[in-house]
């Protein structure tokens, strides 16, 4: 079963991006997740600062802005989706991950299957 690791960092540095992890840590958990064959696609998203947001109003009316202006202090950084048995075997690898440490957080959902 498909299962989206969508990668939190607990807030963004004065540039727009997240300091969680080395380097060294999430090159080796990709490594890792790439060579236990459940990796199915992944990407880092670039800083904060490059995000647009995009409303539509009732009337149709489109609204841009700059940056999500979310209510929240958690960046959204980047996923996985992986191809593994259950939902216990999605936890174990999102605990794995490095963006779980510190005061970055991991989203588990499993994708939907539309049978298309």
């Amino acid at each position: 079963m498909k299962y989206m690791l969508l990668i939190y960092a607990g807030a963004a540095d004065e540039n727009g991006g997240a300091d969680e992890g080395l380097f060294e840590d999430w090159m080796a958990y990709d490594k890792e997740v790439k060579d236990a064959g459940i990796f199915v696609s992944g990407e880092s998203l670039a800083d904060l600062v490059t995000a647009t947001t995009v409303r539509v109003d009732p009337d149709g009316e489109r609204t841009v802005t700059d940056g999500p202006f979310a209510e929240t202090r958690e960046l959204l950084g980047g996923f996985y989706v992986i191809d593994v048995p259950d939902l216990d075997a999605a936890l174990d690898w999102a605990a794995r991950c490095p963006g779980a440490r510190g005061s970055g957080a991991m989203v588990v959902r499993p994708v939907a299957d539309f049978g298309v």
